[in-house]
């Protein structure tokens, strides 16, 4: 993604007939419509069915990848030892770190993709004996996909994370912008908002955890491409953090959509407690705020949804406004959802 080298990999995987998994950074590698793409991997945004095409694997080629502990789930899938590796990185150190490699490539991403292709320029492969081929890849998104909806399609209340996701994602245009906190934004529209087209359209500080950049990032990002819809997508915890920002947003006459995870509880924290610490839960859960009537004291027009079936409609609403807007969404904690994640670590 950094170095641009969205069209070259996409050259190389359709001339070897390689899948392509991403990481949380690397969205964007390739359309998510693609026949090769598999999707997000690893602990957070990973789904069991990604996972699969991982395991399937007698080779896997990190491109621009450090293959660290949550893309490889603490170094699992792929397995080490008994998968060979081809790793390339811009930078010698990364190589080898984690994953020792059959193959070392050193250079950027996008020249030394484009140096394979030339060299590969004649190459067709041979899939007659494979197993892991674009129809277990079809298969794997098509589980997914089910899972997925029968959570997204759902009248449940509090409102489930899949709904939003899937409500958002039916009103934004292929070429939006969403800047996610992590907590529960990062592994829901990781694992299952669906982007297109290729380039740097998703974009959240997930390794970092700190929460509160999505509002001010998507600030920035307006900035950068004031010609297309960019949402922030953040949690309530997230919200306290930077919602004093909103008076800026105003004062500029930014158009930026913000959509608030109201579930009343620092999520991600209290299912790592939850699983990690025999629910001896302590400083997760606080007072759920009107997160809608707050944004309007700041001047940004605001709704509050409650009732999943009037949410889609609201959400495009905001997406049409021209101003800044905020939806706060009454959401599931995200300790009692199905989330995307493997393994909580908190």
């Amino acid at each position: 993604m950094i170095s641009g080298a969205e069209a070259e990999l996409v050259k190389l995987a359709e001339r070897l007939d390689m899948p392509v998994a991403t990481t949380i950074s690397g969205q964007g590698s390739i359309g998510d419509d693609h026949p090769l793409a598999v999707g997000v991997v690893g602990s957070n945004g990973g789904t069991p069915f990604t996972r699969r095409i991982v395991q399937m694997a007698d080779c896997v080629f990190f491109i621009g990848c450090r293959a660290g502990s949550v893309t490889t789930e603490r170094w699992r899938f792929p397995e080490r030892g008994a998968t060979r590796v081809i790793h390339l990185d811009v930078d010698p150190a990364v190589i080898g770190a984690t994953y020792q490699a059959d193959v070392a490539l050193v250079g950027d991403a996008r020249a030394t993709l484009a140096a394979l292709n030339e060299e590969l320029a004649d190459h067709r492969a041979d899939v007659s004996a494979r197993t892991l081929t674009r129809a277990a890849v079809a298969q794997a998104r098509a589980e997914k996909r089910a899972a997925f909806l029968a959570l997204a399609g759902s009248l449940d209340v509090p409102i489930k994370p899949e709904r939003l996701v899937e409500d958002l994602h039916a009103v934004l245009p292929p070429d939006a912008i969403v800047v996610a906190d992590p907590g529960t934004p990062c592994p829901y529209f990781s694992a299952y908002y669906d982007w297109r087209v290729t380039g740097r359209h998703f974009i959240s500080n997930r390794a970092h955890g700190a929460l509160g950049y999505s509002m001010s990032a998507g600030f920035g990002a307006q900035l950068a491409r004031p010609d297309a819809r960019v949402v922030s997508v953040m949690g309530d915890g997230s919200f306290g953090f930077t919602c004093g920002e909103m008076e800026t947003i105003v004062r500029e006459r930014v158009p930026l959509m913000m959509v608030v995870v109201s579930n009343g509880v620092y999520g991600w924290i209290k299912a790592g407690q939850r699983s990690g610490f025999d629910r001896r839960y302590f400083s997760v859960d606080f007072t759920r705020t009107d997160h809608a009537a707050v944004a309007a004291a700041f001047g940004v027009k605001s709704w509050r949804v409650d009732d999943p079936s009037k949410l889609r409609e609201t959400l495009a609403r905001a997406a049409a406004a021209g101003e800044p807007t905020l939806v706060d969404v009454i959401c599931q904690p995200l300790d009692e959802a199905k989330a995307p994640v493997s393994e909580w670590v908190a």
